[in-house]
């Protein structure tokens, strides 16, 4: 992938970063939010940019590991009920049915038959 340069403001600076052409949305909104929380630090009274940038990544780092111990508990409890879960493997069970019939009518072209699993 090929490396561009992107123009982004963070505290009324502007500033130059590299990404590719696959990240730069990300980048873009990831750069759009910390300076919306350095914006916040400077309007409850922080003086320094630097200190509010400060403030503004312990925030998010704050959140980041807070998100990362949601999804950590998430996926060790269980969801759903036993009763959910059935109702889901029927549904499965149902659509692998309908995708197997299907299966067997669909032919390719020039097929002579029918594609068989």
């Amino acid at each position: 992938m090929t490396q561009q340069r992107i123009e982004v403001s963070l505290a009324g600076h502007k500033i130059t970063l590299a990404t590719t052409s696959d990240h730069e949305p990300l980048l873009r909104e990831a750069c759009a939010f910390a300076d919306e929380q350095i914006q916040l630090a400077l309007a409850s009274g922080n003086k320094s940019i630097e200190r509010a940038a400060m403030m503004a990544a312990i925030k998010l780092a704050g959140e980041l590991i807070q998100a990362q111990k949601m999804i950590a508990e998430a996926s060790n409890t269980p969801q759903a009920n036993p009763e959910h879960l059935i109702q889901i493997e029927q549904e499965v069970l149902a659509l692998e049915q309908q995708v197997d019939s299907l299966m067997k009518t669909l032919s390719l072209p020039g097929a002579p038959r029918p594609i068989v699993p």
